[in-house]
């Protein structure tokens, strides 16, 4: 059986995201949506989640190139001197391996994000992290031990196959991607034994920015069979903070509510990570 999980990501970031968010729900095929509990425009989410019952939210944890939810001067190890979130990741990456305090501040930005995201009163569908900093081994296990805690029962891994992509764009060679990352295959088993529910692939991490009409309505149109996340990033236009260069937000937006992408999707079981659980 083909089921779907199509999400948007980045909720909260900007005004234009939100209402592509909302239209998208109400128009086309989105299904979901993970919130940025921190950014500018969060609690311009919330309001609109609260409006759309049938939107599946979930969390989309920061830990890299925005807003922290915690006071940046208690994330030494995290923040920099602009107060967002360290872009370079390799290096937070290996901070968190050799230092004990930068291990703690990862602990206590991950809990504050949680609460702040409980405090919200949504329902929990499901949790993810921003530039998928989730598959590192370090704070996979963070995620995995605090999000218990407030009841995480779904997680994106982001793991891609190839096929998938040439059957939907014959010719396209995409670029690499996280699904040969032995971390995401970790990351995979590690949510399994904790009982959590992942989708057996996830569309989007070749194409991240660039999921425009044709490649959306391809990639529905060869879907396999089992549980698939599709995520997004749809906007009503650019120019916002911690804009991704080079994305294409409209046009991500077009591709949910494009005629061919909802004829695609008419045959799919839709819906959350909650509705599959």
């Amino acid at each position: 059986m083909k089921r779907l999980v199509v999400t948007a990501d980045d909720f909260g970031l900007s005004p234009e995201v939100n209402e592509a968010v909302e239209q998208a729900h109400r128009e086309g095929i989105l299904t979901a949506a993970s919130l940025m509990v921190s950014a500018p425009a969060a609690a311009d989410a919330v309001a609109r989640a609260r409006r759309l019952p049938s939107l599946r939210v979930g969390l989309h944890l920061v830990l890299v190139e925005a807003w922290p939810t915690l006071p940046p001067a208690e994330l030494p190890d995290l923040a920099g001197p602009d107060g967002l979130l360290r872009a370079d990741m390799a290096g937070l990456g290996l901070d968190l391996a050799r230092r004990a305090g930068a291990r703690r501040q990862l602990a206590a930005e991950l809990t504050a994000q949680f609460e702040a995201y409980r405090a919200t009163g949504l329902p929990l569908d499901h949790v993810n992290a921003h530039k998928h900093f989730h598959v590192h081994p370090l704070i996979a296990g963070a995620v995995l031990r605090i999000g218990r805690r407030y009841g995480m029962r779904a997680l994106r891994v982001p793991r891609e196959p190839r096929d998938v992509l040439r059957r939907a764009e014959p010719g396209a060679r995409p670029r690499a991607a996280l699904d040969s990352a032995p971390w995401a295959a970790l990351l995979a088993l590690r949510a399994r034994r904790a009982g959590l529910l992942i989708p057996d692939r996830t569309l989007g991490l070749a194409w991240s920015g660039a999921m425009t009409p044709p490649r959306v309505a391809g990639l529905l149109a060869h879907l396999p069979d089992g549980l698939t996340e599709l995520y997004t990033h749809p906007a009503t236009g650019g120019g916002f903070p911690c804009e991704a260069p080079g994305y294409l937000y409209a046009e991500e937006r077009d591709a949910l509510i494009a005629p061919a992408s909802l004829a695609a999707a008419a045959g799919v079981a839709r819906g959350g990570f909650s509705d599959f659980s």
